[in-house]
Order: structure tokens, then C-alpha cells, then sequence
């Protein structure tokens, strides 16, 4: 069962209890509060995981709120989703250009805003693993992925068997996408530039690296009378 807590600032009581119903199969830990103030504190003391934020508030209105929020470095990684019975652009705009990333108009059907609440769950997941990726120096291409520090290649979830000197041509290859590698410069980069291996050694080398890499085997591109390169995703979508 999920352990993620919402944030509601709602300051209507029914509208509460009918969204503690809806959101009792999705196993949600809900925090409720009935004013902007209220949340800010709620928000500082339990750090959750999603805020429903309401902008029509008594007090310190949702607008305000959300300025607050977006401020502090802490919370303002937050994902923070508008509930607002105001449906014109600019009051829409407004919310969105201080950092709200998504919004709902009242009145709304609580299915709609479970799937809305899962979305930002979801970014919020994949943001922290990049983070993390980032800080491990994991290197990634779809389902390929290098964990230096680990020294380990996965794709598709399964670990691949590489010798150390595939290893460093996927890295190599990895923290280049996209340039074009003569057989020299690989060499030069992989062993050092008075190592003594042939033009035709890095071939061997490559063709194996390709098949123990499987579905992404085809990554790794031969430039005719040049070398090789490894083509990113984005450059295979045409993007």
C-alpha cells in the first residue's frame, strides 16, 4: 500500500471528508488544513509529498500560499496542484507561472484528480532517481545504464556481463552520446595514447561490447572511414 502523504488546503469541511473517501483506496496518508497559514505550518512540521491547494482561502488566499511555498528551498520541490472554482486564464496563468504544476477546476470529479495526483507522484519519483543517478554517476540511454561506482551495466532491468575493457568503452561511449570517436581517439581514451593495440583490436572490441549489449547493441553506430559513435534516443527518435 502507497505510504505517500497529500496536503489538502481546503478550507471547506465537506469538500475534505469527500476527498478522505475518495482517497482512501489510494492508501494516502492526508494532512488537512483549513487556511493558507494553517498549511504553511502543517506543510513545514510533516514535509509531504503532494499539496491540493485551494486558491479562494480565507486570509492569506492560495496565490500567496503558493509564492511562499515556491520560495522556501526546502518545499519548493514540492509538486503543488490548484483547486480552484475560478476558471478564467489569468487566475489559471497566475498559479502557474508561480510554480504550480498542475491544476483542477471545481467543481471536479475526484477520479480525475487521483490520476492528476498520481502524475506529480510520479515526476516527483522519477526526479529524485535522476538526482540520485546524478549524484552515484549513473549513466543512462533508455533502459541502459551505467553505475560507475557500482561497477555495473543494466539493461532492461538485467545485469550484463562486460570485461573491463568493455566497461570503458560503454562509459566512454555513454558520456558522449552523439561524437563521433576515431579508432585512435577510443584507444587514446579507453588504454592511453602509447598503448599498443591495433585499429582492428577496437573492432573485436566493439563487436562484442554490441552483442553483450543486446536490444541497445544498435546504439553504437560505425562511421564509415571515421570511427564510431554512440547515438543517443533522442537522435534515433528524431528529436
Amino acid at each position: 500500500m502507497s505510504k505517500e502523504s497529500i496536503l489538502i488546503i481546503e478550507d471547506d469541511p465537506e469538500i475534505q471528508e469527500l476527498l478522505a473517501l475518495a482517497f482512501a483506496p489510494e492508501g494516502w496518508k492526508l494532512l488537512a488544513a483549513q487556511s493558507g497559514e494553517e498549511g504553511l505550518t502543517l506543510l513545514r512540521e510533516k514535509a509531504p509529498d503532494c499539496i491540493l491547494l485551494d486558491i479562494m482561502l480565507p486570509g492569506m488566499d492560495g496565490l500567496r500560499v503558493l509564492k511562499k511555498i515556491k520560495a522556501d528551498p526546502a518545499a519548493g520541490k514540492i509538486p503543488v496542484i490548484m483547486t480552484t472554482a475560478k476558471s478564467e486564464d489569468p487566475d489559471i496563468i497566475a498559479g502557474l507561472e508561480l510554480g504550480a504544476d498542475d491544476y483542477v477546476v471545481k467543481p471536479y470529479s475526484p477520479r480525475v484528480l487521483i490520476a492528476r495526483i498520481r502524475t506529480a507522484l510520479r515526476r516527483q519519483e522519477e526526479k529524485a532517481e535522476e538526482e540520485t543517478a546524478e549524484v552515484r554517476g549513473i549513466l543512462r540511454q533508455g533502459k541502459l545504464s551505467l553505475d560507475d561506482a557500482r561497477h555495473e551495466v543494466l539493461y532492461d532491468g538485467n545485469r550484463l556481463d562486460l570485461s573491463a575493457t568493455e566497461f570503458s568503452l560503454l562509459k566512454h561511449f555513454l558520456s558522449n552520446p552523439d561524437r563521433v570517436f576515431s579508432r585512435t581517439k577510443i584507444i587514446a581514451a579507453i588504454h592511453g595514447s602509447d598503448y599498443p593495440v591495433t585499429d582492428r583490436s577496437v573492432d573485436v572490441q566493439i563487436l562484442a561490447l554490441r552483442k553483450k549489449l543486446g536490444g541497445a547493441g544498435d546504439m553504437i553506430e560505425t562511421i564509415r572511414g571515421v570511427g564510431y559513435r554512440l547515438r543517443s534516443l533522442q537522435k534515433k527518435a528524431g528529436t
